[in-house]
């Protein structure tokens, strides 16, 4: 494709949550900083915000690769689990004797205090990361907050780590819930990158990717990128690699405004509603009328 033309060694832009093509922006480096910090200090449940495309998956992968001994992790990427699926599914984590499938939720709840307290007791911790928690049911919430009651006299066994789209939040914010909400310490939204950020972003890829430099593409190139993708990473990788490939179709040796143009044209049913496009049009008919103004005014003043 255009790799050996750009003299990259892979693409750059895939949608994979690949951690060796971490940038470390502003609002990513804080939710990893704060979920280090409330992990190493105990903290019960810590909730991570971000709209689809901000890069939650992918912080959770940088999360993963960044606990080592003594945490052991039981990572749960399919959260549209059942309470008694959720509580199996931790126990087959934590490499526990599976109970039958008759098992009663007392016995579950018995075989999880056990292992934890196992954990415990050579010296680990147990971190439960649940990826799009948006997806859980409300029973499966209660238990994973009655999960989070499972103490020694001194100390709890287990810590609790979500990532959620914003649909979370609000189902938290429901009476029904506020026990669960009560119990997050931490909570912190991803935002997403400005034109600065987004420059380095596609700078830092391209040089993970064997690019010599990074500056692949130019300043008006970076800047209507941001401004059609709004800052959002998936919708940035998208976009920058459609335009790699107008590029490389029409022979330039750099990605131009006009390349990233036609990938937003080919984009346009995923961009956000105030994309590129529908300001072009906006600002195309505010000339428009300004310009009919300007000679309503000229004839007006021509005839008197």
């Amino acid at each position: 494709m255009y790799l050996k033309y750009f003299a990259i060694n892979k693409r750059p832009f895939d949608l994979t949550p690949n951690t060796e093509f971490s940038c470390n922006y502003r609002s990513h480096q804080e939710a990893l900083n704060v979920l280090l910090f409330g992990i190493g200090n105990d903290e019960w449940i810590i909730k991570i915000i971000g709209e689809v495309g901000f890069g939650k998956t992918f912080l959770c992968r940088e999360l993963l690769n960044c606990l080592a001994e003594p945490f052991v992790v039981v990572y749960l990427p399919n959260s549209d689990l059942s309470s008694l699926e959720l509580k199996q599914a931790i126990l087959r984590e934590l490499q526990s004797k599976m109970p039958t499938a008759t098992a009663s939720d007392k016995d579950l709840m018995q075989s999880l205090f056990e292992q934890l307290f196992y954990c415990q007791q050579q010296g680990k911790k147990v971190i439960v990361i649940v990826d799009e928690a948006q997806a859980l049911p409300d029973e499966s919430l209660e238990a994973l907050r009655l999960l989070t009651n499972l103490e020694t006299e001194s100390k709890k066994l287990l810590q609790l780590v979500l990532f959620a789209q914003p649909e979370l939040k609000q189902r938290l914010a429901r009476d029904l819930l506020r026990q669960f909400n009560q119990r997050i310490t931490f909570s912190l939204e991803l935002t997403a990158l400005d034109c600065e950020e987004v420059s380095g972003y596609i700078e830092r890829r391209l040089i993970v990717a064997g690019h010599h430099d990074g500056r692949l593409f130019n300043r008006k190139a970076q800047r209507l990128l941001h401004h059609a993708s709004k800052g959002i990473p998936r919708l940035i990788n998208i976009l920058a690699h459609k335009a790699m490939l107008a590029a490389y179709g029409r022979g330039l040796d750099k990605v131009n405004r006009w390349a990233v143009k036609q990938a937003i044209k080919d984009s346009k049913d995923i961009l956000p509603h105030h994309s590129y496009w529908s300001w072009n049009k906006y600002l195309f008919g505010m000339l428009a009328i300004t310009i009919a103004v300007i000679v309503v005014l000229f004839l007006i003043k021509y005839r008197m």
